[in-house]
């Protein structure tokens, strides 16, 4: 299951559209746009960080990347309008974009999206459906929650370390509990780390969880 982008009611990820507002993907491509997007892992549109700054996300990034080498995690800044719109925006981004320093053969439906929004303050996590049972609304709300305060402030990357730091963790107790008790994930999709087995996966006043790629 996963929340229509536009109406934020359940609905199953196989829906062609919106059973309670007709919301679909090529309603996000009439806004965002047809053409073909190529964006980075680290994609900072708006500016906010600086060289350092990168430096510290990219090796938090890379964290998540080595220990769940299934999983990526993409960062986006930039401008989109409403916090309507970027629910919108970051469910047509994971489903649309190409991302240049990933391996052609990984799928945006392992992929989970932190998308910033300078302009209106706000930021929302999608996730492909890989990791529907890995991840739910509390998990990534916790995980904006952590980066809240520091993104209110300018620190961006403060924020975005402490936001996938919370997001590591989390996965990290996915992957301890499913070591423990496989049969609870049986019917679920298994991913390995360099350890073993593990099972993960996916804005507010100025925090949305949201979820995406079909």
């Amino acid at each position: 299951m996963m929340k229509c982008p536009r109406c934020v009611q359940r609905i199953h990820r196989a829906a062609a559209s919106c059973p309670h507002c007709g919301f679909t993907l090529a309603d996000a491509d009439a806004v965002f746009g047809h053409e073909a997007i190529r964006i980075s892992c680290l994609t900072d549109s708006a500016g906010v960080l600086r060289r350092k700054d990168r430096e510290r996300v990219g090796a938090a990034m890379g964290k998540i990347a080595r220990r769940f080498p299934q999983l990526f995690v993409a960062v986006y800044t930039g401008s989109v309008g409403e916090v309507a719109d970027l629910r919108r925006f970051g469910f047509w981004l994971l489903n649309r974009a190409t991302i240049n320093d990933l391996p052609a053969e990984k799928s945006n439906a392992a992929g989970i999206l932190l998308n910033i929004d300078p302009e209106s303050k706000a930021a929302g996590i999608v996730f492909g459906y890989l990791l529907d049972p890995y991840l739910d609304e509390s998990d990534t709300f916790a995980c904006l929650a952590r980066g809240h305060a520091h993104w209110l402030e300018g620190r961006y990357a403060d924020g975005i370390v402490k936001c996938l730091s919370h997001l590591d963790e989390i996965l990290h107790k996915r992957s301890r509990q499913a070591r423990r008790a496989p049969e609870s994930f049986a019917r679920k999709v298994g991913l390995t780390t360099q350890r073993g087995n593990i099972v993960h996966h996916t804005a507010s006043p100025e925090i949305e969880t949201t979820e995406a790629a079909q």
